[in-house]
């Protein structure tokens, strides 16, 4: 898990822009030479103005899927209470496919009740959205294995969360990519964790790729980070701004890792 090469994904936060800024943004930020470009998905803004500008995540993709040509694209992360999983499956395996090949099926629980409650879908508890998330999953490949043309590969599965028995779980049932916010001593303990459920599962997690945030962060933190075996390392970018000096920043922080 500690020899491959440092990604730097950057997402670029649907909330408080105008869909021009956005659009140029992403551009702007595929040409600076980030790896993976994410949003998230949400219905409304969650910091600043609660009723800001804000913009809807598959739609947006989908855009994105168009308007770049080299950099990978998802959401940081999906919320599977808001779609159907084998819609879901289908809506992925179609960027997938305007992307050629492109697209990162990140995905988790869900967790703000706001928009549950706007768009009328049942909260729950943490508890029943993950098991929510866990039928999804399985919902998810299973049609992807169905649908006529089958994804351009497959399609590299982003699951985000710490929670040692039901979220890690998952993890190591699913993903490729294991996203999270804990400190750097915390990684190796959760790492034996997913270890532990995959001999379980009977999966190898050996390519498992480790990622975590660097917003407010600074390179004494993100060096403890790689040396905790973080090669994807992720940057949220707010509007109406986006000021891509932070992204600049973490480029040069990366390519010096890079060599």
């Amino acid at each position: 898990m500690t020899t491959r090469r440092i990604r730097l994904g950057v997402q670029v936060q649907p909330q408080h822009a105008t869909y021009p800024k956005i659009r140029a943004t992403v551009l702007e930020l595929e040409q600076l030479g980030v790896d993976v470009l994410f949003n998230w998905d949400h219905f409304y803004p969650l910091s600043g103005e609660p009723d800001g500008l804000h913009f809807e995540s598959w739609t947006e993709l989908a855009s994105w899927a168009e308007l770049t040509s080299t950099v990978e694209l998802g959401a940081l992360v999906n919320c599977n209470s808001y779609r159907n999983a084998d819609l879901q499956a289908d809506m992925a395996r179609t960027i997938d496919h305007i992307s050629d090949g492109r697209f990162i099926f990140g995905t988790g629980s869900g967790w703000f009740e706001r928009d549950y409650d706007e768009y009328g879908y049942e909260f729950g508890t943490a508890g029943s959205r993950l098991n929510d998330l866990a039928d999804g999953l399985a919902r998810v490949t299973t049609r992807w294995g169905k649908l006529n043309p089958a994804p351009t590969r497959r399609i590299p599965i982003l699951i985000g969360g710490a929670g040692e028995q039901k979220t890690l779980r998952l993890v190591a049932r699913h993903a490729d990519i294991w996203h999270s916010f804990v400190a750097p001593e915390d990684i190796a303990p959760k790492v034996g964790v997913i270890e532990r459920w995959a001999e379980k599962e009977g999966r190898d997690v050996s390519n498992l790729v480790i990622s975590n945030e660097l917003k407010d962060r600074d390179e004494e933190y993100a060096d403890a980070l790689f040396a905790a075996g973080v090669r994807t390392f992720t940057l949220g970018l707010n509007g109406p701004d986006y000021d891509p000096e932070i992204a600049r920043r973490w480029l040069r922080w990366r390519d010096a890792k890079n060599g």
